[in-house]
């Protein structure tokens, strides 16, 4: 089994407790051991950064101490707690830590990772055509990330491909949903998120495959709001990745993380012969 520190973040404990959760039960179910720090605090996003430059370092910092204590690899489930412990790593060190910070989904597209979910599906995804939408966080800007595909990141593309999901390209997967100004702006969010609704159904998807418990939240949360506003009709499941893994594998928990989401899955799987 594998062994990895965990930070979870402060939202995966509150209103994305459906991410956790489906993250917890495939990793025990793929043989990977999290460990969740102790004792955690808020890493500062997102506000942190344009407030005290030098308290955003020093709460993210404070984590990857924690972890460096450790010894493992450290995977991080929010893209935007990842964006700002690696900026704090970056700052400290000015390359990298002594145990490398894993963006999750970055983390679950490795190849040995890849071929233990595949010897585990039961029930693979065929019918499910989804889009994968990275946002904005977890690779950009990449001297902070470090990622060599900033602008075309294929880490769930690679993961859904190996469920039996038909994965389709498009040339949105890295553009923002509007993050938090969904408080302060929402018709800002809403078109932001009507432009993707648009875009992946034009492209074909039945459904869009997310990483980030923000972007979930926009485009899961608002999607009847949305169709309103511009008098039209959107259905399009918004699932975490974790999530269709748990469905690909037959995990029992999987109709309860999907049972908490705004847009009903239950209607898309029943019409491609899926069960939760």
């Amino acid at each position: 089994m594998a062994t990895v520190s965990y930070y979870p973040g402060c939202s995966l404990e509150g209103m994305a407790r459906d991410y956790n959760d489906s993250i917890h039960a495939v990793c025990r179910q793929l043989g990977i051991d999290l460990k969740e720090l102790s004792d955690w605090n808020c890493c500062g996003a997102t506000a942190a950064h344009s407030l005290d430059h030098s308290a955003s370092i020093g709460l993210a910092a404070r984590n990857l101490a924690i972890a460096d204590k450790k010894g493992h690899e450290l995977v991080v489930p929010c893209p935007l707690c990842y964006n700002r412990l690696k900026t704090a790593e970056k700052a400290k060190s000015g390359t990298g830590g002594k145990n490398r910070i894993w963006d999750l989904a970055n983390y679950m597209s490795q190849d040995e990772i890849l071929a233990v979910i595949r010897s585990k599906i039961s029930t693979p995804l065929t019918g499910i055509k989804a889009v994968c939408y990275y946002g904005c966080m977890s690779s950009r800007p990449p001297a902070v990330t470090d990622a060599e595909d900033c602008e075309n990141p294929t880490s769930m593309d690679r993961i859904l491909e190996s469920l039996g999901v038909e994965v389709i390209s498009w040339p949105y997967k890295t553009d923002c949903c509007g993050a938090s100004h969904a408080i302060a702006r929402p018709d800002l969010v809403f078109e932001l998120v009507n432009k993707l609704y648009r875009m992946a159904e034009a492209a074909g998807a039945n459904c869009i495959a997310v990483s980030c418990q923000m972007c979930q939240a926009n485009l899961d949360m608002y999607q009847d709001k949305i169709s309103q506003t511009y008098k039209t009709y959107h259905y399009l499941p918004i699932f975490y990745f974790t999530e269709l893994i748990g469905l690909a594998v037959g995990h029992g928990d999987a109709r309860s993380w999907l049972s908490r989401h705004f847009v009903d899955p239950g209607k898309l799987l029943s019409q491609v012969g899926l069960k939760a």
